[in-house]
């Protein structure tokens, strides 16, 4: 079996073959999916989703992030800190973005709330760079969702969590290897479909 590096690093060189015209394709179609995710686990309501921005060349999420506020979701992204610590900040479309000190992404500006904001939370959105049909998920590399999704279960805040992913990067079930801190996600959200993992 491949290693979790591995994984990664092949489909980042996948990912960085992506036109501009596919990333806008995909958005488009992650909104579309996630939108009907959200719907689902917010049970029709109105309601919080914690989310992120996606950067680069991974899966474009802002198309998803207007959509959910557009619908009348409130939506909270990550700002990282220390000791791979996640604090979240309520966006808007108007909301300014500066770079990470601890990570290579793009932050909010804006008053930040610690994890006592996820108690008014439906479902998060989770980056991946690939889950299995096992719900078995690769981040970046930073550990910070591990302990974040480790966090909620130990506050008692079991929160409904989505991997967005392109297509290609929903694997067969034990694809990836599995180590005592991952936290496994149900649900993974691709351009084209709504998949159930596990």
């Amino acid at each position: 079996m491949p290693s979790k590096e591995e994984i990664r690093s092949a489909h980042r060189i996948e990912r960085a073959a992506f036109s501009p015209a596919g990333l806008e394709a995909a958005g488009a179609g992650i909104a579309r999916h996630g939108l009907q995710w959200a719907a689902m686990v917010a049970a029709g309501e109105r309601s919080t989703f914690a989310a992120y921005l996606g950067v680069g060349f991974e899966p474009p999420t802002l198309p998803l992030l207007a959509a959910l506020q557009g619908t009348g979701h409130r939506v909270l992204l990550p700002v990282c800190g220390p000791d791979r610590t996640l604090s979240w900040v309520f966006w808007t479309p108007e909301t300014d973005f500066v770079r990470s000190s601890y990570a290579p992404i793009e932050e909010p500006v804006g008053e930040q709330h610690g994890i006592e904001a996820m108690s008014e939370v439906a479902g998060v959105f989770v980056p991946a760079t690939a889950v299995d049909l096992s719900g078995n998920r690769i981040g970046q590399g930073g550990g910070y969702y591990d302990k974040f999704l480790s966090g909620l279960d130990a506050a008692g805040l079991p929160l409904p969590a989505a991997a967005v992913v392109f297509d290609g990067e929903v694997l067969p079930a034990g694809s990836i290897p599995a180590e005592s801190f991952d936290r496994k996600v149900p649900v993974a959200v691709t351009p084209s479909r709504l998949t159930q993992l596990m």
